[in-house]
């Protein structure tokens, strides 16, 4: 059994860490760790807050202003898409238009080509009235390429795969109808739609446009009232007004501005960019805001912003290192200005610690003399200083050491006289065993042999209780006092009290603090049984686990109150304290003093890990867990003394 005033060993690596404690440090080294502490700290943490500061700052104003300039490219472009979208509405108006579509400007039969290898809105040998017609349509879609010279070709295609347009004509004779462009903005109707690059088209311009080279864009032209499709509008968009806008925006030394659609594909990137594309997983789902990302080794800063008009991103590109030069040079000087106040701090410390602790440590000696064990040590200086005072000090608290000790001892070993003596006092004389036994053999003679069996139950009730004077009896021992206690006690209550006993084989031999259960079994008959109506039950029940012994005494009783149930609890915490208020009157409810009497015999025999724990209700009853160290050693010895 471990004693609880025995060290407990600690693990090695805590143990290897104690040296990080102020306490475990010498004087003059907590002086200057508290000298830096004062001096250099504060520094450190405004120089790190002024870093931090200016960093977020910089950040802040960076990320802002290109924000700003990508909110204004992002307004160029919406404004030339508009101007398109108003354009595609301008010509789905269009009267002549709108007879071309419906396809009353010729007669049945595919396109035909003129002399440039555009095709014609109508088969040869038509009435004049339709080449009129047709040039008036070119001309409407000249009027357009020369008002907006950024649009690169117009043209229009009605469902039969016949197109009229000024700049643009098919490659092949397939029907434009077929084309991915066609089929889109039909499925869309009437919806203008962004395209971007165009790819593997049937189409090409005068001028012949590198697909890269322009943006396109369509749109559906339906009919008001059956929602039918009539053709669809396609305008080339010259690549060169998207990039006016933003190849103007520089972004430090080296960065750029950037045009994505929405499946991340560059609609404009510089000649030198870091990135040919941006995939969307990059920017989440948010319209705008900033990410960093490492490409090529380079580490790169993205500040975004999409169009809600034409779905596109504008992204700004640069590197962190150029917006972080400002905040370098910050950096440096409070570097510089840290190691400064470091060096000072460090050199005035180091001097004012010695100058502190030189004297104390002249009065270590004498501590690490006594610290070995020699008590009768003695400061003999003449300083009158805080170190004499000190010195003088450590004297007086020797000679109270040597005196508390000593008296310590002489009060614990009077504790465990006067708690036995109070406890036995009533049952001390071996006569009045004697005596009873007398009686007993009386009664059996003369045929009472109610009053025999109650007198042998309380002849068994002393001997147990004498015990030759032992403090530690076997468990069986303990039951069987218990029980003559309830056989006395069933002579006055006889059918109202029941009695039951649960006791794991094995655990008779074990020994334990005699007259343990008897107190508390008393408070369950005269507090809880007593103050019911009807028949009351009392079970104790005895089980063991590795080390302990757990002795458990429960009642259908009266129970307690709350109230009562937390003042009782409150003074197992403190069983001394609280017998010696009884004894002297402070307290005035003298109730449960044999369970305080049990609490505090089994605490100072065995430590505060073992003793009474309570459980009542009101109504309910009450139960009490006695728990009790497995003390194996000693049943052993029993064991083979019996042997023997």
């Amino acid at each position: 059994m471990q004693n609880k005033y025995e060290r407990v060993r600690k693990p090695d690596w805590l143990r290897h860490l104690q040296w990080l404690r102020p306490g475990s440090l010498e004087l003059r080294y907590q002086l200057v760790i508290l000298f830096l502490l004062i001096g250099i700290l504060p520094s450190i943490i405004l120089g790190s807050l002024v870093n931090w500061t200016v960093e977020r700052v910089v950040d802040q104003q960076v990320v802002a202003n290109t924000l700003q300039l990508i909110g204004k490219v992002n307004q160029s472009l919406d404004n030339d898409m508009e101007n398109l979208q108003n354009t595609t509405y301008l010509i789905g108006f269009d009267h002549n238009i709108r007879e071309f579509l419906a396809g009353r400007t010729h007669a049945d039969g595919g396109p035909s080509r003129d002399s440039r290898g555009e095709a014609a809105a109508y088969p040869p040998g038509s009435a004049s009235s339709a080449d009129d017609q047709l040039y008036g349509i070119k001309q409407f879609l000249q009027e357009f390429t020369t008002l907006y010279p950024e649009i690169a070709g117009i043209i229009v295609v009605n469902p039969n795969g016949d197109y009229i347009s000024n700049e643009m004509y098919a490659r092949t004779n397939e029907n434009l109808t077929k084309e991915s462009w066609y089929r889109r903005a039909a499925a869309r109707e009437g919806v203008f739609t962004i395209m971007g690059h165009p790819s593997g088209r049937n189409i090409t311009t005068h001028v012949n446009y590198a697909d890269e080279e322009v943006i396109s864009v369509v749109r559906s032209i339906t009919d008001p009232d059956s929602r039918k499709v009539l053709g669809v509008v396609l305008i080339d968009l010259k690549l060169r007004t998207i990039a006016q806008a933003a190849r103007d925006v520089k972004l430090g030394k080296t960065g750029y501005l950037m045009v994505t659609d929405d499946q991340g594909n560059a609609i404009y990137n510089p000649e030198r960019s870091y990135l040919s594309s941006l995939p969307p997983v990059w920017f989440g789902q948010t319209e705008s805001g900033t990410a960093v990302r490492e490409v090529d080794g380079k580490e790169l800063q993205l500040v975004y912003r999409k169009s809600s008009f034409t779905g596109w991103q504008t992204v700004g590109v640069f590197q962190t290192r150029e917006s972080a030069f400002e905040v370098r040079q910050i950096q440096f000087y409070v570097i510089c200005f840290l190691f400064m106040v470091g060096l000072i701090g460090v050199t005035a410390s180091v001097l004012l610690s010695q100058s502190i602790t030189g004297p104390i440590r002249q009065l270590m000696s004498f501590m690490r003399t006594a610290e070995s064990g020699d008590l009768t040590v003695r400061y003999s200086g003449r300083r009158n200083d805080e170190v004499g005072m000190l010195g003088r000090s450590f004297n007086r608290m020797l000679i109270q050491i040597r005196r508390l000790i000593r008296l310590n001892e002489l009060r614990e070993k009077q504790k465990r006289e006067a708690e036995l003596r109070s406890l036995q006092a009533h049952i001390k004389p071996h006569f009045l065993y004697n005596t009873l036994d007398t009686i007993h053999w009386m009664a059996r003679r003369k045929g009472a042999d109610d009053v025999s069996d109650m007198v042998e139950a309380l002849s068994r009730l002393f001997r147990i209780g004498l015990s030759k004077g032992e403090n530690i009896i076997p468990l069986a021992d303990e039951i069987q006092h218990i029980q003559s206690y309830i056989q006395i006690q069933k002579t006055r209550y006889r059918d109202r009290l029941v009695f039951s006993l649960e006791q794991e084989p094995g655990t008779g031999e074990l020994p334990v603090l005699k007259l343990l259960l008897q107190p508390v079994v008393e408070n369950a008959i005269y507090h809880g049984i007593k103050a019911r109506r009807g028949p009351g039950h009392i079970q104790i029940s005895v089980r063991q686990t590795e080390d302990r012994l757990y002795l458990t005494v429960r009642d259908n009783g009266a129970g307690m109150t709350e109230e009562r149930l937390k003042e009782l609890r409150e003074k197992l915490r403190e069983p001394l304290q609280a017998i010696e208020m009884q004894a002297n009157g402070i307290d005035k409810n003298g109730r449960s003093y044999g369970m305080l009497n049990v609490q505090a015999r089994i605490r100072l025999a065995f430590g505060d890990d073992y003793g009474i724990e309570l459980k009542s209700r009101e109504g309910e009853g009450t139960q009490v867990t006695i728990t009790h160290p497995l003390l194996k050693e000693m049943a052993e010895e029993r064991g083979e003394e019996t042997e023997s």
